[in-house]
C-alpha cells in the first residue's frame, strides 16, 4: 500500500524560536472584514494551520472571530495553530512596539503570537496614521529610529513571554545581513516575496546558513503579468503529475525548503492550494534551470509602502 503524501504537513522547526512553523500558510490580506473570517474559517476547514495577519490589514479582528469559533467548537486547539502578525511602519520606535503588539493579540483574541514579524524596515511618522504622507503625496518617514532599535524591542517581547519567536519582512539580503550581525535574538523567519520567477536563492541560502525560515508570500505570482500559473514550465509538469500549476507551484515551494503563504476567498481555490504533493526530481530541477523569467511583482522593498505592479502582458 502506497503511504501517504505528507507534503501539505511540513512543519520547519525554529531554530532561534520555540514550536515549529507550517510551511503551508494562508495569508490574510483581504479587504472586506466578512470575507476574511469566511475564508480564514474555510482555510482552517480544510487543514491550514499556519495564518499570517498583519496591523496594517486592519483585518485582525475578524482573523481572531474565526479562529476562536474554530477553538470553541472543540474542532481546534490553539496550540495547533501558528499566528503570525507585524509591526506597522509607524510603531517603529521602542517605546512603540509593546502597545503595538499587545494591541495585535487582544484583536486576534490569542494569549500568545507565535511569530511577530517588522511588517518592512523602513519607519514612518510615529502616530496613528498609518500611511503618513506630506503635502506633495510622500511619504513621511521617521529618521529617528533604527531599524536595530527596533529589533531591540522585539527581543524585548521574547523575553516577556507572549512572543514565541520573531522575524522581518521585505527585507534585502543586506539589511538582513545587519540584523543577524547585530541581533542578541537572531530572527527565526523572513518574509519575502518568492516564487519560480523571484526564486530569491542567494537569500535562501543565506537563511538556510543562519537557520532562518524564508516564508514566501506572492508564492503564485499574485495573478499579475506575466502570470506565473501560465508558464509553459509549469503547465507541462502540471499536466505530468495530474496537478494543477497552482499546487505544482506550492510544492516546489515547499520542496526547496521554504514555508509559504496563498490567500484566497474562494473555498475551491483555498482547497485546492492546502492540497499540493510532493514533486518528482526532474519537475525541480526544471523550474529551476529551465524557467528564465525573472521578475519582482511588489515593490515594498524599495519604498515600504505594500503594492503590487500591475504589468502589461
Amino acid at each position: 500500500m502506497e503511504a501517504p503524501d505528507t507534503l501539505r504537513y511540513t512543519r520547519i522547526p525554529l531554530a532561534h524560536g520555540s514550536g515549529a512553523i507550517p510551511a503551508v500558510g494562508f495569508g490574510t490580506l483581504i479587504p472586506d472584514q466578512l470575507a476574511t473570517k469566511q475564508a480564514v474559517a474555510a482555510a482552517l476547514q480544510v487543514g491550514f494551520r499556519h495564518f499570517d495577519c498583519a496591523e496594517r490589514y486592519r483585518n485582525e479582528d475578524a482573523v481572531g472571530d474565526a479562529m476562536q469559533a474554530a477553538f470553541s467548537a472543540g474542532r481546534i486547539r490553539r496550540e495547533d495553530v501558528f499566528v503570525t502578525t507585524k509591526l506597522w511602519n509607524t510603531n517603529h520606535r521602542p517605546e512603540r512596539v509593546k502597545a503595538a503588539f499587545d494591541n495585535s493579540r487582544r484583536r486576534l483574541r490569542v494569549d500568545y503570537i507565535d511569530c511577530y514579524l517588522i511588517h518592512t524596515p523602513f519607519a514612518f511618522r510615529p502616530g496613528d496614521e498609518q500611511d503618513p504622507r506630506d503635502e506633495h503625496g510622500q511619504v513621511i518617514y521617521d529618521s529617528g529610529v533604527a531599524l536595530i532599535d527596533t529589533w531591540r524591542g522585539l527581543e524585548r517581547l521574547v523575553d516577556d513571554g507572549q512572543c514565541r519567536s520573531i522575524g522581518l519582512s521585505d527585507i534585502t539580503l543586506e539589511k538582513l545581513r545587519e540584523i543577524v550581525a547585530a541581533a542578541r535574538i537572531k530572527p527565526s523567519v523572513v518574509q519575502v516575496e518568492s516564487h519560480p520567477y523571484l526564486p530569491e536563492w542567494e537569500l535562501l541560502e543565506f537563511c538556510r546558513e543562519h537557520g532562518i525560515v524564508l516564508l514566501a508570500f506572492a508564492a503564485l505570482g499574485h495573478g499579475l503579468d506575466p502570470k506565473l500559473l501560465n508558464d509553459p514550465v509549469i503547465t507541462a509538469i502540471a499536466q505530468r503529475v495530474r496537478r494543477t500549476p497552482a499546487q505544482v507551484a506550492l510544492a516546489w515551494a515547499v520542496q526547496r525548503g521554504t514555508a509559504f503563504l496563498t490567500t484566497s476567498t474562494k473555498p475551491h481555490y483555498i482547497q485546492e492550494n492546502f492540497e499540493i504533493s510532493t514533486l518528482p526530481d526532474d519537475a525541480m530541477w526544471e523550474i529551476r534551470e529551465c524557467i528564465t523569467t525573472n521578475v519582482r511583482f511588489n515593490a515594498v522593498v524599495g519604498t515600504g509602502v505594500p503594492g503590487f505592479i500591475p504589468r502589461a502582458s
